[in-house]
């Protein structure tokens, strides 16, 4: 049976694994969530509901400019969360 799915989110949640690192960002679940919310709100939703699509849709993020823009929203939000993290700090 076909779902519905928005790649956008695989693709930004990929982009998060991929930038954190290297960036001291908290990768606490609420973090990372919180990372994908603010960049998703800013990025057009690329929703599919077959394999074709999805290859389709893969396929046009290899165009630069649109992979540009995904690591652009990534790197605000990560900015946006690091400086006002919502988890709970220990101690």
């Amino acid at each position: 049976m076909p779902i519905l799915q928005n790649l956008m989110e695989e693709i930004v949640f990929r982009t998060i694994d991929d930038l954190a690192p290297g960036r001291k960002v908290c990768t606490c679940e609420q973090c990372r969530l919180d990372i994908a919310a603010l960049a998703l709100n800013k990025l057009p939703p690329r929703y599919v509901v077959s394999a074709k699509g999805a290859s389709y849709t893969r396929a046009d993020f290899l165009e630069i400019q649109k992979y540009v823009d995904v690591i652009g929203a990534v790197t605000k939000a990560i900015k946006l969360v690091q400086e006002h993290p919502r988890h709970k700090t220990m101690g």
